[in-house]
């Protein structure tokens, strides 16, 4: 009877303990960061690729991000970070990109483009980010 008890005890832990720690149907856990604009913080998630992972390793970051088209900040980063562009088709407030392989660019309003982006993230709530970016140059800090 011990041994009996002791198989299915060794069983039971076989078969919960040696699976994966997904969860089918479960989200992806998120990579939630911070962008901090004029004292305002954003939550912003990460996408999942590799310019973004290259991307998180530069924090914490802090730019000027110029102004740009009235809808955009842009910064020219020091390195270049793996690129994937796509034609995006439409922008969204809060959209994070990257332009070629080192321009970063965060976009305040919504738009049709026909220009191609690496999408390294998006702003949880952008809500009153336009406001908060003014009409000028502004300074950026991005971290964890």
């Amino acid at each position: 009877m011990k041994n009996f008890l002791l198989i299915i005890c060794a069983a039971c832990l076989l078969i919960g303990g040696c699976g994966s720690d997904k969860v089918k149907g479960a989200a992806p856990v998120k990579n939630s960061i911070t962008i901090q604009v004029n004292g305002k913080n954003f939550s912003a998630t990460l996408e999942d690729n590799p310019s973004a992972k290259k991307f998180a390793e530069m924090f914490p970051l802090e730019v000027n991000m110029t102004e740009l088209n009235g809808n955009e900040k842009y910064f020219y980063l020091d390195k270049n970070l793996p690129s994937n562009s796509v034609s995006v088709g439409q922008i969204h407030a809060g959209d994070l990109m990257l332009f070629g392989s080192n321009c970063l660019v965060l976009f305040y309003k919504d738009f049709s483009t026909g220009y191609s982006y690496t999408r390294l993230g998006k702003l949880d709530n952008p809500v009153d980010l336009e406001k908060i970016l003014g009409a000028g140059n502004v300074r950026i800090s991005f971290g964890r």
